[in-house]
């Protein structure tokens, strides 16, 4: 079995597509932010352990969920149905199999109106600025990942806000954890977005990640911890031989 947190703030109307949808094997546990939209009892409806999330936070709702769960690996991915929970695998399975240790979601939009322009930029800014600090060949800070549970409490994240997934990816990339992507279907979500729904709230995310940016370690020794995964192949690489691994692996990617 393994544990799906779902960081929750009033997601009412989106849960009951994202808990029918969850795979076999995944137990999904829902990590209520405070929602004042019945979002706890639904979730409970539908089967889900719901933990409460508080105070206010995306990081706080992801540690709470953290906490809560049992299961050796663990995933982690919204609420609002903007990702489909039977890709879980694609992220999950290469550190099932010991191929990776941290796993993203590299999001495919479905549509042109799943992902904002807004939030598609800055997203490319961050990963960029990302790769150049830890050599993480990333290409997007994809909110559907997977984990092993007690080696990302070690790494004793303290983000609170909607600097944790980067925190999580800095620190993981610090002490040499080898850090992959997989593709995954982007869908335009159920209601609207705390963060990518407006520009301030997109800005707000920015703000937090740059402070995490700011205070982050350098990473351990000279292996890349970063692979790109598609139909399978999975591929540690050093610095010098990103590019061209990428490539032959994948061809070149699909247009950011």
């Amino acid at each position: 079995m393994i544990d799906v947190i779902l960081p929750c703030l009033d997601e009412a109307a989106a849960l009951p597509w994202v808990l029918t949808h969850m795979p076999d094997g995944y137990r999904p546990i829902v990590a209520d932010n405070g929602s004042a939209d019945g979002s706890p009892g639904i979730a409970r409806a539908y089967g889900a352990e719901v933990t409460d999330a508080r105070p206010r936070g995306f990081g706080a709702a992801c540690h709470a969920g953290l906490l809560a769960a049992r299961s050796d690996i663990v995933c982690v991915m919204d609420a609002d149905a903007s990702l489909d929970p039977r890709e879980l695998p694609r992220v999950a399975d290469p550190v099932r199999d010991g191929r990776a240790d941290l796993v993203l979601g590299r999001r495919v939009p479905a549509t042109r109106t799943a992902w904002p322009a807004h939030a598609r930029l800055a997203n490319r800014a961050l990963a960029a600025r990302l790769r150049r600090r830890t050599g993480a060949g990333l290409h997007d800070l994809g909110p559907m990942r997977a984990f092993r549970r007690t080696r990302l409490l070690d790494l004793d994240l303290t983000d609170r806000r909607f600097g944790y997934p980067l925190e999580m990816v800095i620190r993981a990339a610090a002490e040499g954890w080898r850090i992959a992507e997989a593709e995954v279907t982007y869908l335009p979500r159920t209601g609207r977005s705390k963060v990518t729904g407006t520009v301030r709230g997109t800005a707000r995310a920015i703000t937090d990640m740059r402070r995490v940016l700011a205070g982050a370690p350098e990473p351990a020794g000279s292996l890349l911890a970063g692979a790109w995964l598609e139909t399978g192949c999975v591929r540690p690489r050093t610095a010098s031989d990103v590019g061209e691994r990428a490539a032959r692996c994948t061809g070149e990617g699909w247009p950011r």
